[in-house]
């Protein structure tokens, strides 16, 4: 066995800021918080180059006194903590004595500080943690640090760093989160000589979050205000409306430290259970305040993770603080009014019509339903109104489609079994799932127009579709038992299967007014950075300022009010690994697969049951692109047992 020796201080202090410093949004995170904890009423951040060459924080606190310079920068050096008695009641964000040894160990450091009330400040140098020069200097009150050349001197690390484009990104949301924790201290964020945010530290919450967010985001918000002597709650929620397809806007504090929290998140989305559907998430920023003896900060290098004495607590007081507030815009109902439920008034829900096709035509009061007015529907309706109504009433005045004229009861099925010659056109009713503009997926749904359907051999032989059970299962009669079909499962895996074929190309459709969706800055980063691999699938996307993006086409397939979710899904794969690897990549195809099929809970046409049954009962379609059957059988011993036959 090798010999065990003590590492050298050089390596052991490269280790140490491993834990600490990540990337450059930990440098800034860490640089930030000390400014705040010197007192800092206006800080100033300034990078280039994503933070990977050049970083500038500035500050107006205290400052550090000429004789303190070079102890800052020693590990375990810290003005915040004296004894172990004060680890049981943390009030600052920094404590450690970590934070600028461990970024002095990586990176090129010039420090500039003033005491306040000093005649002159001091200058300090350091490379790779050693003091290069050291000197005293005019600056203003306060400090400014200035980090070079990050990880110049562990490639380890370099070879791990991600786009500036990306590192820019983490930054701006390191940044967002020190700003929102603090309304009271001004933050200037300056990315490559551009502000990009600049919070007003007039104490206000609205006016941080608004400055921070603007004003679409802030007018769907609700005010939340509650909580007793043991823990208190204050801050904003979203309304059910402008809830998002993933969790980057929740946004969490413990006193005034910005935290991750399972248990807050999951205090938070109990209190929507009830008015947000699956997949559908919050937004949030919420500041708890509780004694500093019942939360424990030090669990991690990073300070972003916190214990608590009573997880119970502090989650009856988060869900019903958020409960009440949502209660107030009258958004607690059940989860079917929870669209329209207080939200008269509010801004900025996402996807609300924007850059739906024809969402700019509306009935004139009056004229709704009259032929010289303007008015928008649904497929649904423009299926009521017009597909059945024209399509048959000409083949009834042609003589072509017998058993459908005035006062017949015959229904569609059993009229089918007794004209086994008809033309399946003569059954299509228009639908938008079906007529898409992409004629390979309408084809692919659909098959060929000339097929007879209900006559493919399937496994049993002939079969027949009864109907639709629940609108969401497809009830099929084959040879020896009764057939179950799932329509969404079904029609998701012809969707998939045709959206790998070598052959697809998508058919994008432009938008007449772009979504503008809001993912933050690292998830608008990462969509920004695979636009080829989006239009690829018939997005296209611009920027739309700092963590928003424009889109202003989508994939046919797709509805209008499904873009948001559709890329926050794809962000979400982006963001494991940033790659198109091919497992990745089917997981995009099935997700857009599933946006794109019948939804379950909708009803369908009968030609549309019999398409879909076809691809089943043929053996094509077995399994959904998760895994999941598409079909199962009920014996018809079955189903004589169950009535006692046998």
């Amino acid at each position: 066995m090798p010999r065990i020796v003590e590492l050298e201080p050089h390596v052991a202090d490269l280790i140490a800021a491993g834990e600490v410093v990540e990337q450059p949004a930990s440098v800034i995170k860490e640089l930030v918080e000390n400014s705040i904890d010197a007192g800092a009423g206006i800080i100033t951040i300034e990078i280039t180059a994503g933070g990977m060459t050049y970083i500038r924080v500035t500050d107006n606190g205290s400052g550090i006194a000429p004789s303190d310079a070079k102890t800052a920068f020693l590990r375990h050096a810290t003005s915040k903590l004296r004894d172990a008695g004060g680890l049981e009641a943390i009030g600052t964000l920094g404590f450690r004595g970590e934070a600028l040894a461990a970024i002095a160990s990586v990176s090129r450091i010039e420090l500039l500080t003033r005491e306040q009330g000093a005649a002159e400040g001091v200058s300090l140098a350091l490379e790779a943690g050693t003091v290069t020069d050291m000197a005293p200097a005019g600056c203003p009150e306060g400090t400014t640090v200035i980090v070079r050349d990050l990880f110049f001197n562990t490639p380890a690390r370099l070879k791990f760093m991600k786009h500036d484009r990306t590192e820019a990104s983490a930054v701006a949301s390191a940044v967002l989160r020190c700003a929102l924790s603090r309304p009271d201290v001004s933050i200037r964020y300056i990315r490559d000589g551009q502000t990009q945010y600049h919070t007003p530290g007039d104490t206000r919450l609205d006016s941080c979050v608004y400055s921070l967010f603007g004003r679409d985001f802030f007018g769907g918000l609700a005010k939340v205000k509650a909580g007793d002597e043991a823990v208190s709650v204050e801050g904003y929620v979203s309304v059910p409306a402008a809830a998002r397809g993933n969790r980057a806007y929740q946004y969490f504090f413990i006193n005034g430290r910005a935290v991750r929290s399972l248990t807050l998140q999951a205090a938070l989305e109990r209190a929507y259970a009830n008015v947000l559907p699956s997949g559908r998430f919050p937004s949030c920023a919420l500041y708890i305040a509780t004694g500093f003896g019942n939360v424990d900060v030090n669990v991690h290098p990073a300070k972003t993770e916190v214990k608590f004495v009573s997880d119970k607590q502090v989650f009856d007081a988060v869900f019903y603080a958020v409960l009440g507030a949502l209660g107030a815009t009258g958004a607690t109902g059940a989860a079917g009014t929870a669209g329209t439920a207080g939200t008269a008034g509010t801004v900025g829900a996402p996807g609300a019509g924007a850059g739906a096709p024809g969402a700019g035509f509306h009935a004139r009061p009056g004229n709704t339903g009259t032929p010289s007015g303007f008015k928008s529907m649904s497929s649904e309706e423009f299926r009521n109104a017009y597909g059945r109504n024209t399509s048959r009433a000409g083949r009834i005045e042609s003589g072509t489609a017998p058993g459908y004229g005035a006062g017949s009861h015959v229904h569609p099925t059993h009229e089918r079994m007794n004209r086994p010659h008809v033309h399946t056109d003569m059954l299509f009713e228009p639908n938008s799932q079906y007529t898409a503009l992409n004629p390979q997926l309408a084809e692919a749904a659909l098959g060929s127009p000339e097929a007879e359907p209900g006559a493919s051999p399937g496994p049993g032989g002939g079969f027949r579709v009864i109907g639709e059970a629940l609108k969401t299962y497809i009830i099929v009669e084959c040879r020896g038992g009764v057939w179950f079909i799932d329509k969404h499962a079904a029609h998701e895996r012809i969707h998939f299967d045709a959206l790998k074929s070598s052959s697809f190309e998508p058919m994008p459709q432009a938008l007449l007014s772009p979504v503008v969706c809001r993912h933050g800055a690292e998830g608008a980063s990462l969509l920004l950075e695979n636009v080829e691999l989006l239009e690829k699938l018939g997005f296209g996307i611009e920027s739309f300022g700092e963590g928003s993006i424009a889109v202003r086409q989508i994939p046919s397939e797709i509805d209008v009010g499904d873009t948001e979710t559709a890329l926050s899904g794809i962000c979400d794969e982006l963001r494991h690994g940033g790659t198109a690897e091919p497992a990745r990549l089917d997981n995009i195809l099935r997700m857009i697969a599933c946006k794109a099929a019948i939804k379950a809970g909708k009803s369908s046409s009968f030609r549309e049951l019999e398409a879909l049954a076809e691809r089943v009962m043929s053996g094509e379609v077995t399994h959904c692109p998760h895994g999941r059957p598409v079909s199962f059988e009920m014996s018809k011993t079955a189903l004589d047992k169950g009535f006692k036959r046998i």
